[in-house]
């Protein structure tokens, strides 16, 4: 059901109050607006944020993006973390098969099959799917990582820890998106849509990054539309 927008409005003001989340401090003098970058308190490593959808968009700190010296290549991906022979992209195909493929040597997969969610697709060969970030590398140097050390874009990149962050599709659904943010991009499979909204503050929660302010009047609007969910977030930088 659809929350009316004064409604949203009421919940998101509410959420602001009651809530503080180490991405940053309550704006106790205009509730339910973003928080500026500054405003940001301290964050720990591994802490665990409890929060909902509602006061995780509210709480993201607003910046301006810059994406000046962005290179991909600056994200060291996929890697071989646990050196089992499989690297991330391999880790997520495996995790997220609907039907388990066979893995041979070298961590060839053939066989299975996999949901698209972004487009609703099922697919039977491991060629045919991307594994997309959901936060675009590029949107992240954008936000925030351009300041972050090498093992830190290499740690974001291959984020097997957070199950949100990273998400096996059709290759041709991530080519579409390719950097884009909420802005400018969302899932043909429209009831995909909250899921991918709150994975995509997930994981800004969760790095630490910033929301410029046409992504937080995008991510209000479309939230509600969207269940004020519960969400628990650990901290990874």
């Amino acid at each position: 059901m659809r929350i009316r927008p004064a409604l949203a409005a009421a919940l998101f003001a509410a959420a602001a109050l009651v809530l503080a989340v180490p991405a940053g401090a309550a704006d106790t003098t205009r509730p339910g607006t973003a928080v500026p970058a500054a405003a940001a308190r301290h964050r720990a490593v591994g802490e665990e944020v409890t929060t909902t959808l509602y006061g995780a968009i509210g709480a993201l700190p607003v910046a301006a993006e810059d994406r000046t010296g962005y290179e991909r290549t600056k994200f060291r991906h996929w890697i071989d973390a646990d050196r089992n022979g499989c690297n991330t992209r391999a880790e997520v195909l495996i995790a997220e098969a609907v039907t388990a493929p066979e893995i041979g040597a070298g961590c060839v997969l053939t066989g299975g099959m996999w949901l698209s969610k972004y487009d609703d697709l099922l697919l039977n060969d491991a060629k045919l799917l991307d594994v997309d970030h959901v936060v675009p590398l590029a949107e992240a140097w954008d936000s925030g990582a351009s300041a972050w050390s090498a093992a830190e874009r290499q740690a974001y990149a291959n984020d097997l820890d957070e199950p949100r962050a990273l998400i096996a599709v059709s290759a041709k659904s991530n080519r579409s998106k390719a950097d884009k943010d909420v802005t400018e991009w969302l899932p043909p499979a429209a009831d995909y849509r909250c899921t991918y909204i709150t994975d995509w503050t997930v994981v800004k929660t969760r790095w630490g990054l910033s929301i410029d302010q046409a992504e937080a009047d995008t991510l209000r609007r479309l939230a509600a539309a969207c269940p004020n969910e519960p969400l628990t977030v650990t901290l990874a930088r």
